[in-house]
């Protein structure tokens, strides 16, 4: 019985195929995996290379760690790999420095907008100028993220709630009165989000939306800041009973509706479509 021919294991080749090529036995492998060509192995070492420089090749069925030997190619080329390897092992950081430093400083600048806006020009660039450079770095920027977490804050639902408890008791139709549909009823199934695109743009456009709110109703003030403040509040106040209304309105609804018999719907489409009982063609 003659010895089993040497193939390649990534290009299957024989030494039939290429008689010059080189062979190499670089793991534990035995058998149809032992040997490979020294030039297929390079190529599939420059794949592995591509994906990861720093993790030793290893063979994939032994595990065996593959001796590689690179020639030394002096200092300068070492100091400068040393370096690659810093710059790309720090490249995740350095973008979420930037990310975090963008978010910051356009969190400053929204803090310091907002003082203007809402105290006036004049008095708040003389307010920021008199300030520490500390306070204004932590203040300012501190603007934003209260606004945004003032808006998680529920408050209308708590009313709603005390007012069904202990004023308001709502007139259910018959039969309904066992069940009440949760809060919201709008959404009965999603729990409410800490923080939504709906609530984050809200809680940015509020001091616009208060000192346009200000001017609207409350023309005589001449101070820009209690004008700000009573427009703000009157909003919110605005806000929260008609949004209270919309949801007792839609509790109403739901707590109303009524579920018909398959037969009764289907006797309703014939009249829905211009049909009439008792019709004569």
């Amino acid at each position: 019985m003659g010895l089993k021919e040497t193939h390649c294991w990534v290009c299957f080749a024989t030494e039939r195929d290429d008689p010059r090529a080189q062979w190499l036995s670089p793991c534990r492998c035995r058998g149809s995996t032992k040997w490979v060509h020294l030039s297929c192995l390079q190529y599939w070492l420059d794949t592995r290379l591509r994906m990861s420089q720093r993790q030793p090749i290893r063979c994939q069925l032994c595990e065996a760690t593959y001796a590689v030997i690179f020639p030394r190619m002096g200092l300068l080329v070492d100091f400068l790999r040393v370096v690659d390897r810093t710059l790309t092992a720090m490249g995740p950081y350095g973008t979420l420095g930037l990310l975090v430093g963008s978010v910051y400083w356009s969190a400053l600048t929204y803090g310091a907008v907002t003082v203007v806006q809402v105290m006036g020009r004049t008095k708040g660039l003389l307010l920021m100028r008199r300030a520490s450079p500390l306070l204004l770095l932590s203040g300012l920027p501190s603007i934003p993220v209260l606004l945004v977490l003032g808006k998680t804050v529920r408050w209308n639902d708590y009313i709603m709630k005390l007012w069904r408890k202990h004023w308001y008791e709502p007139q259910l139709p018959p039969g309904n009165s066992r069940y009440l549909p949760p809060i919201p009823v709008d959404e009965p199934r999603v729990q409410p989000q800490f923080l939504t695109s709906r609530n984050l743009c809200g809680a940015l456009m509020f001091p616009s939306i208060a000192v346009l709110t200000g001017r609207l109703l409350f023309p005589s003030l001449t101070s820009h800041l209690q004008r700000a403040l009573l427009g703000g509040g009157a909003y919110v106040l605005l806000k929260g009973v008609l949004k209270v209304y919309f949801k007792q309105q839609l509790f109403i609804m739901h707590a109303g509706r009524r579920i018909l018999n398959y037969c009764d719907v289907k006797r309703k489409q014939p009249l829905e479509a211009g049909e009439s009982e008792g019709a004569v063609d």
